[in-house]
């Protein structure tokens, strides 16, 4: 009878656990290397790129970062800025965040992305589409959590995208537009570093309402596959004229 107790206690002490890992706030800092991500593109002049590394070179040096936030629990995450006002780390300079607000409901099989691009913004309503992670065996510490990594590519951008997600918190949520493996995404690598996208505290804890509550909708509502299609024209008339197609769409 004994050991029965102490066996059902551990039972319940790690169904507490388990549950306890299954809600919170992810808080994260998005780095956008501006530098390397001109350099590589062909289709820009030489004097386009030096003029890119010259603007953006004080900008990365002096380590400003969009701070971002993914609320989750077992069915559901919502991820956008943390609030609708940036500034640089030094208060000189403050802008108006682009509308960002991306919402999974596990359970439904629902997602909805309010995103503003391109002079205008979208509310992009379809069912869940989970990229097709390859999950590989290289470990590292994330905001104090073992992580695995996974590779997957956007084949719209076409961009390698390197995840590290904790199995320690069991939810398919993540940063970005990214989700689907067994452990809530707390680092992204976009293009071999062109984009840095990394916890810097997890806050486990029971959300309130507000923390997965969408903004009124207001906007073009479009699917998933007019999404891509925007995506690919713009991108295509981009480099056709020379130019950056990521000036006014997120990279």
């Amino acid at each position: 009878m004994k050991r029965y107790f102490i066996i059902l206690i551990i039972s319940l002490l790690s169904a507490s656990a388990f549950a306890q890992n299954t809600e919170g706030i992810v808080n994260y800092k998005r780095k956008t290397y501006w530098t390397r991500i001109t350099s590589r593109m062909t289709y820009l002049s030489q004097e386009q790129k030096d003029r890119a590394a010259q603007t953006w070179k004080n900008y990365e040096e002096e380590n400003n970062a969009e701070k971002m936030k993914l609320a989750f629990n077992a069915s559901e995450s919502l991820y956008g800025y943390t609030s609708e006002q940036s500034e640089t780390d030094d208060g000189q300079y403050s802008w108006r965040n682009p509308d960002l607000k991306l919402y999974r409901n596990f359970e439904k099989d629902k997602k909805i992305d309010v995103i503003e691009m391109l002079g205008k913004t979208y509310v992009v309503e379809d069912s869940l589409h989970v990229p097709t992670w390859k999950i590989g065996n290289q470990i590292k510490d994330v905001a104090g959590y073992v992580c695995m990594r996974a590779d997957t590519e956007d084949p719209i951008k076409k961009q390698k995208i390197t995840a590290w997600f904790a199995q320690d918190l069991p939810v398919s949520a993540g940063p970005e537009r990214y989700f689907g493996l067994p452990g809530v995404i707390l680092e992204l690598n976009i293009n071999d570093g062109d984009v840095i996208i990394e916890a810097t505290k997890v806050e486990l804890r029971k959300l309130t309402p507000d923390d997965l509550k969408l903004p009124k909708l207001k906007g073009k509502k479009i699917t998933d596959a007019a999404y891509n299609d925007l995506i690919k024209k713009h991108i295509a008339d981009q480099m056709a004229d020379q130019r950056n197609p990521y000036w006014s769409l997120r990279y």
